[in-house]
């Protein structure tokens, strides 16, 4: 696991030296794979990283993780309430929908939870910017594959340290870290509404996702998920396409 971690820190030092910046930050959102790209940006700069955290509508447990998680890599921090913002934003969004009879109430749930996550992602450039950082991500291997992140929300940055790694793998890497053990243990959730958790809303299970693309074998119900999830969500891991010259 050491040379896990010191390889990941010497390709985040070469990947900051080459982009000519002075650090890195993360929005730290009190889940596993968030604390440990907090730890890993720590060590490849230990003067000039900064974990982010950005309550919106959040889970008073997951700003408290998240708290712990700062403490933990001993990281510099900033809160930003968004609030205030998205109620705003959403708000009048909603507005012009209705006025123009073009509101769609059963996407209203999905939109909101997008628009939080682009919210976050704009300030953590925002922040990046004012500090001459690089935005660092947190998506593992099974989020990527599956698609499960918002585009240009928590899939908007410029690094993703974790992409070849397994949850199970981040759970281990986690562990090694120091990670606080509630952050590691708790349910996996994007805190999108209430009760949201990763794997109610995928309709398989992070060890499945994990099993398969170790190529190992797995049922067929959870293939097919597994599958269609990848297919539909190509876009998300595609630069915007143009028609040809």
């Amino acid at each position: 696991m050491k040379q896990k971690v010191d390889r990941i820190v010497a390709w985040l030092q070469e990947q900051g030296e080459n982009a000519g910046v002075k650090g890195m930050l993360v929005g730290v959102s009190g889940g596993i794979d968030s604390a440990v790209v907090a730890h890993l940006i720590k060590k490849a700069y230990p003067d000039h990283s900064l974990g982010v955290i950005m309550p919106c509508k959040s889970h008073g447990s997951d700003q408290e993780h998240a708290k712990k998680v700062i403490s933990s890599c001993e990281i510099d921090s900033l809160t930003v309430d968004l609030t205030e913002t998205h109620n705003v934003m959403f708000g009048n969004i909603l507005e012009q929908l209705k006025t123009d009879n073009s509101y769609d109430a059963d996407q209203e749930k999905i939109a909101d939870a997008n628009l939080r996550a682009r919210l976050r992602m704009s300030t953590l450039y925002t922040l990046a910017t004012n500090h001459q950082y690089l935005v660092v991500g947190t998506d593992n291997a099974a989020e990527w594959h599956t698609g499960y992140f918002t585009k240009f929300g928590d899939g908007g940055v410029d690094l993703v340290p974790l992409v070849n790694l397994t949850k199970g793998e981040v759970r281990e890497m986690a562990e090694y870290l120091g990670v606080p053990d509630e952050v590691i243990h708790k349910q996996p959730s994007a805190g999108l509404w209430e009760g949201q958790t990763d794997e109610n809303e995928m309709g398989t299970s992070y060890d499945m996702i994990d099993r398969y693309l170790k190529g190992e074998t797995i049922p067929d119900k959870d293939k097919e998920i597994i599958e269609a999830m990848h297919n539909r969500t190509a876009h998300k891991r595609e630069m915007a396409p143009g028609p040809p010259k």
